[in-house]
């Protein structure tokens, strides 16, 4: 079962503010029918102290999603500012005083037939949902590299957050999950390391964090962005992009996942093989601890990357 979704109110569909019933497509729908979709996942964390929401990294997410627009030969009138402003008046509407998850969606709208890109009409779409833990964040991950290949940038682009590209993740998350894991890692064809079912992947070796660089066929991650930020100036953590062989999974210090929906989850076991002490490591637990502090605007240097909704 998946994560049961608790939506806001009203969603942006077709060009206005509607109640969340009334959003609906036909059938025949291109993006149904073909998976002409690319969509963006933000998180919004409520602070006490504040009584507020802070979306984290909306331009940055607003931008990524724009710009693989491109990929997919979609246009849509809507500037970047202006799909900012509709995910924050999403969660506006809605009434929610909690952590939440937005998901800004450009999908293929026509109702066509045939399995094309260009001259097909596009449109956006938005709405909200309360989202807690997406996985485990304290105790640790037991995660399987699933026989399911990363998909190919020259396929089906991983760095392109399309609705169809993601049945390969779900392969990959419900082999793993069948088979009594909580995660998958992906390997690309040539059998280096790619990533989660649905987030980044790092390692730490000998005190240096590593991950696979941008062109493995990962996701551009946010949240991926930030951690290297974070590693690199404020704790002073070197900080290495290249490729990851597998059984490095098996005899590295520490791994963990990273993600808008994962935030820092550590793992503890890699193919029944325990990683380090079988528990979240230091470097993990420091950076979790700190991505925290900075999501929720209590680290004043980081606090442009927090949006407030009210």
């Amino acid at each position: 079962m998946g994560i049961q979704m608790e939506p806001g109110s009203a969603v942006f569909f077709e060009g206005q503010y509607v109640p969340t019933e009334q959003a609906k497509i036909s059938i025949m729908t291109h993006a149904f029918n073909y998976g002409t979709g690319l969509f963006e996942g933000i998180r919004g964390y409520y602070t006490k102290d504040e009584d507020n929401i802070l979306v984290f990294r909306l331009k940055e997410h607003v931008d990524r999603l724009v710009r693989n627009c491109n990929v997919m030969c979609m246009d849509i009138p809507q500037s970047r500012e202006e799909i900012e402003n509709i995910c924050i008046e999403v969660i506006r509407r809605s009434g929610f005083k909690e952590g939440v998850y937005i998901r800004p969606i450009v999908y293929k709208d026509e109702l066509s037939l045939g399995p094309k890109l260009s001259g097909v009409h596009s449109s956006l779409c938005c709405y909200v949902i309360k989202l807690g833990d997406y996985c485990d964040i304290s105790t640790g991950l037991d995660v399987a590299v699933t026989s399911w290949r990363r998909l190919s940038d020259n396929a089906i682009p991983s760095r392109v957050k399309s609705t169809g590209s993601y049945v390969n993740s779900a392969l990959a998350s419900s082999e793993a999950k069948d088979a009594g894991f909580d995660e998958a890692i992906f390997l690309r064809e040539d059998g280096s390391v790619a990533e989660g079912s649905a987030m980044n992947l790092f390692i730490v070796m000998d005190g240096k964090l590593i991950t696979s660089p941008v062109t493995a066929d990962i996701l551009v991650g946010i949240t991926r962005n930030t951690i290297l930020e974070l590693a690199a100036k404020e704790l002073g953590i070197e900080v290495v992009e290249r490729p990851i062989a597998r059984t490095e999974l098996y005899v590295c210090d520490e791994v963990f996942f990273t993600g808008t929906g994962a935030q820092v989850a550590p793992v503890r076991s890699v193919d029944r093989r325990i990683v380090g002490q079988g528990e979240p490591g230091p470097i993990a637990k420091q950076l979790q601890s700190l991505y925290f502090d900075v999501v929720q605007g209590k680290v004043a240097k980081y606090r442009h990357w927090c949006t407030p909704v009210f």
